[in-house]
């Protein structure tokens, strides 16, 4: 398993910094932007100074309730808001002609999942963000969930990886079809776990209420022999987000959702090679369970703090400007992710209903 960055709001003694809030505003004001712009509004480490979005009526609203000024215009934000960064919540059509131009006036940029929607425009974006020295993060909001936090502490190095997400249909995010809108999360997820290049992909899907696929599902192959299995479908009747780790040593199950996990490990002592498990008389052993799970087995739950991934999301992009740090989810993460996707996208169409 790869090996977690360091989280960058510390200065690597367990302190954290103090310093000036971050002058930003939060351009795309939807569903998602408002909740970035309230968890801004409350974090000390920010300074909200306004939010955008070409439905005026609706950045007005939620700049009075936030009581900061608004703006319907993206292209022509007021002078006097003094920014340093933005926080882009806009159709995905919009990422990379709107992030480029805000690199492009020297501000640091968070742009949500996916950071585009080709490869050519991650590439882009990631270019002007080198060429400009600004810090360009994107939104894979898993990446601060608890539970993924728990599991990178872990040594388990997975042979097998199973991730599920599902979702009931939100009429949200229809200009991009599921790979982009929710597989792309697990597909961040598990090239952050697994060291090895992605060799392979072989993928099916279909659209059920849009344009786009709806429901798909991918097999991913890796250089060292490593296996991932990924199921994404938005039109389920119920919300579900899982991942399994199998390794020689381990099952690890996470539940995104409950902020829950569990890892079962072989006891010490284990020695598969000197267990003859047909010499084993289960009618003699009054608990099987029991001389299994507490015998041969060692199980436990991971310790989840009470944590809102999205807040600490925000709050790490903030702290990584201010300390001049690469983001734990970079543009180069974002770029891979999205690089998986374009493959799985490429399979699909082969093995398109």
């Amino acid at each position: 398993m790869a090996q977690r960055k360091e989280h960058p709001d510390s200065d690597g003694g367990g302190e954290e910094k103090s310093f000036a809030p971050v002058r930003i505003a939060v351009v795309g004001v939807g569903h998602l932007g408002k909740i970035h712009a309230r968890l801004l509004k409350g974090l000390r480490e920010a300074a909200l100074v306004g939010v955008v979005d070409r439905d005026l009526g609706g950045a007005r609203e939620l700049g009075e309730e936030l009581g900061v000024p608004f703006s319907g215009d993206p292209l022509s934000l007021p002078r006097d808001w003094d920014l340093e960064a933005v926080s882009l919540v806009v159709p995905t059509a919009f990422h990379c002609d709107l992030g480029c131009f805000f690199l492009e006036k020297g501000l640091h940029v968070l742009i949500e999942k996916p950071m585009a929607k080709t490869v050519e425009e991650g590439e882009k974006l990631c270019q002007l963000a080198k060429d400009q020295g600004r810090l360009l993060q994107v939104g894979h909001v898993e990446r601060f969930n608890p539970a993924v936090k728990a599991i990178h502490d872990l040594d388990i190095r997975a042979r097998y990886l199973e991730a599920e997400r599902l979702a009931p249909f939100s009429f949200r995010s229809t200009d991009i079809g599921v790979v982009l809108d929710l597989m792309i999360h697990d597909l961040d997820l598990i090239l952050s776990f697994v060291e090895s290049p992605l060799v392979d992909v072989e993928a099916f899907g279909g659209a059920i209420f849009t344009t786009a696929e709806d429901l798909a599902v991918a097999r991913l192959k890796f250089e060292d022999g490593t296996i991932a299995r990924l199921t994404a479908n938005r039109v389920a009747l119920k919300p579900s987000r899982r991942m399994r780790f199998f390794s020689k040593e381990s099952y690890v199950s996470l539940d995104f959702e409950k902020k829950y996990g569990l890892v079962i490990k072989k006891a010490p002592g284990w020695d598969l090679h000197k267990l003859n498990l047909g010499e084993i008389d289960t009618s003699r052993i009054e608990d099987l369970w029991k001389f299994v799970f507490e015998g041969l087995l060692q199980v436990k739950e991971l310790d989840m703090p009470e944590e809102n991934p999205l807040q600490e999301e925000l709050r790490s992009f903030l702290i990584s400007i201010r300390n001049n740090q690469a983001p734990l989810v970079d543009g180069e993460a974002g770029l891979r992710a999205l690089r998986a996707a374009q493959m799985v996208l490429e399979s699909i169409q082969s093995h398109r209903w």
